[in-house]
């Protein structure tokens, strides 16, 4: 597992959007990126934070970044959950967690008693140049998207 820390270089990477299409961080240099990952569609805690980013894309656009939301949920699934939450971001599937484990949020989780593996919520904010500038381990969703908007330079 790759050990990210702020001042890295962000490991680049292809995969598909909700509609098939390849998206590569790369295809955002000169932007900033808030690359966030999440553990399931469809879910309480993943919907509030994707409507939350949702609701202030706008926000986000006009301080030149973009949103990129990543989990191993399915292309179909990804669909589904964009046009039931009207999402106007891409979100990235990653079935085979190549670039889940490459950003280090596959880890061992608890809930209940039990241990499993599972997607660690977190979310990287790279600069223009594709550097990570800030990386924030989401415990709870609530005012997330509000911290990382104005912690955004």
């Amino acid at each position: 597992m790759a050990y990210l820390s702020v001042g890295s270089q962000a490991p680049d990477f292809t995969l598909l959007n909700k509609d098939g299409k390849e998206i590569s961080l790369s295809d955002y240099l000169g932007q900033k990126v808030i690359l966030y990952f999440y553990p399931k569609d469809s879910t309480p805690g993943c919907t509030r934070e994707a409507c939350d980013f949702r609701d202030h894309q706008i926000l986000f656009s006009e301080k030149n970044a973009v949103i990129l939301g990543i989990s191993k949920d399915t292309v179909n699934s990804h669909l589904k959950f964009a046009q039931n939450n009207e999402l106007n971001f891409e979100i990235l599937s990653d079935p085979k967690l190549d670039v889940i484990k490459a950003y280090g949020v596959w880890q061992l989780k608890k809930n209940y008693g039990k241990e499993y593996m599972g997607i660690v919520r977190t979310t990287y904010v790279l600069n223009e140049l594709g550097q990570i500038v800030k990386i924030y381990k989401v415990s709870k969703v609530n005012d997330h998207v509000t911290k990382v908007l104005s912690d955004l330079q």
